[in-house]
Order: C-alpha cells, then sequence, then structure tokens
C-alpha cells in the first residue's frame, strides 16, 4: 500500500500539466519597431544601437525593451581575481537598474566588429565578437569580448531570449576566427 502511494505520489509530482507545457507567450512593454525585429540581423544591430551612447545621453530603454522576450535573461560572465569563472542570470530590466548609470556617466559605444550566425528553423544563434569605446573618436577600443545572442521567431518577428557575453582577457584573448578577416 505504502508504495502505490508513493508511487501515484511520484507520478504526480512529476506530471506537467497542459498549460505548463503550453509556449510563453511575450508581452513587449512597447511595440518594436517592425525594422527592429524584421531580421537576426536587424534585431542585434538594434540591440548594439540602443544600449550605446555618448556620455549625458539617455538611452531608449522602451526600445531596449521591445526587443527581448518576456522570458529573456542576460548573463554577463568573467573570472574573479582568484580565476574562478563566475556568471550572473539578470533580466532586461536589471541590466537597466545597473547598467544605465554607468552608461550615461561615461559614455559606451558597443559595435559589432565580426559575427558567426548558426540557424535551425525559428531559432538562430549569433557570436557576435565587439569592441566598446566611450565614445566614438576613442583611438582604440577599451574592451572587446564576445556576445552569444540567441534569437527566436514566432512567425510575426524576431525576439531575443539571451545575451550571454565574456570580455577578452590576456587569459582568454578572442580566437582568431571569431575575429574579423584581416588582409
Amino acid at each position: 500500500m505504502r508504495l502505490s502511494i508513493l508511487a501515484a505520489a511520484l507520478a504526480l509530482g512529476f506530471a506537467t500539466p497542459a498549460a505548463a507545457q503550453a509556449p510563453v507567450s511575450p508581452v513587449p512593454v512597447s511595440a518594436p519597431a517592425p525594422a527592429d525585429v524584421a531580421t537576426p540581423e536587424a534585431i542585434v544591430a538594434a540591440l548594439y544601437d540602443v544600449i550605446s551612447g555618448d556620455a549625458g545621453v539617455a538611452r531608449d530603454w522602451d526600445r531596449f525593451r521591445s526587443l527581448f522576450h518576456s522570458t529573456a535573461r542576460l548573463a554577463p560572465s568573467g573570472a574573479t581575481r582568484e580565476g574562478q569563472g563566475v556568471v550572473r542570470s539578470i533580466t532586461p530590466d536589471e541590466y537597466i537598474t545597473r547598467s544605465e548609470p554607468l552608461l550615461v556617466a561615461e559614455g559606451f559605444h558597443e559595435r559589432e566588429i565580426a559575427r558567426r550566425p548558426e540557424r535551425f528553423g525559428r531559432i538562430v544563434h549569433v557570436w557576435s565578437t565587439y569592441e566598446s569605446l566611450h565614445s566614438l573618436s576613442d583611438p582604440q577600443p577599451f574592451a572587446r569580448g564576445i556576445n552569444s545572442i540567441q534569437l527566436f521567431n514566432d512567425g510575426a518577428r524576431w525576439w531575443i531570449i539571451s545575451v550571454y557575453w565574456q570580455a577578452e582577457t590576456p587569459a582568454a584573448p578572442i580566437p582568431a576566427e571569431y575575429l574579423p578577416p584581416t588582409g
């Protein structure tokens, strides 16, 4: 008897209700500009554009939010002083709260310098190599790295599902295959 109760409890515990299996419907904060979400290339370009700007220039956070699926996450990664790898998963709104003061105070321009897309059906994964500058007139970037961007098309538009990134360091230089061709 106890075994049958335990088996039933386990079966119920692992059973997934039909509603939980249904896809999550995205609900953007504001309607996106159709051109921003028309193609994988356009949504990645819009992402870089919306976070970039000179010191003192406010960012269009409604536009930023409109690019992301309601389940989206951003995940900066790096290493501690001791060399242990770390990653933090944040929502687009948490990114805004954490990043806005620094972006506006110091100026921040992130631009794509190379791209490696991979596509299957409605999903696209983009390896997007970037460089960061405080001002477009800076002679050299202050940082470079790679964004791993996952995109989804619901049949009407593209959505950012996640942006996971790591900055380049002396211990982790960007591999040649992720840099622009030379020559």
